[in-house]
């Protein structure tokens, strides 16, 4: 069964920091790129970060650059999503999602194929 699973969501003060982690099972993540998005209530999902299957390639939403950073190990079947100087408005449903590609990757929601089902990350004094 393929799964992709996030962990690591939570209850943090504004410029606190998290790490969350998609692990993957019943596939291994070597040859796929790996996307994470984040859905506010009322909003449209929208991309945070990205990596290509070597990790060779990332990309991130221009709100999140030089807070945010996305790391893969593939050995461990994970892709990571570092956050730091979290902000309110950071608060949302926070999803991982895969596409197998190579040297590829893209902030596009469409391009993917399996999706976890998120994890919670809550910012807020």
């Amino acid at each position: 069964q393929l799964q992709l699973v996030e962990s690591g969501g939570g209850l943090v003060q504004p410029g606190g920091s998290l790490r969350l982690s998609c692990a993957a099972s019943g596939f291994t993540l070597d040859y796929y790129a790996i996307g994470w998005f984040r859905q506010a209530p009322g909003k449209e999902r929208e991309g945070v970060s990205c990596i290509s299957d070597n990790g060779g390639i990332t990309k991130y939403a221009n709100s999140v650059k030089g807070r945010f950073t996305i790391s893969r190990d593939n050995a461990k079947n994970t892709v990571y999503l570092q956050m730091n100087s979290l902000k309110p408005e950071n608060t949302a449903v926070y999803f991982c999602a895969a596409v197998r590609s190579y040297a590829y990757a893209s902030l596009d929601r469409w391009i993917y194929d399996y999706w976890g089902q998120g994890t919670q990350v809550t910012v807020s004094p």
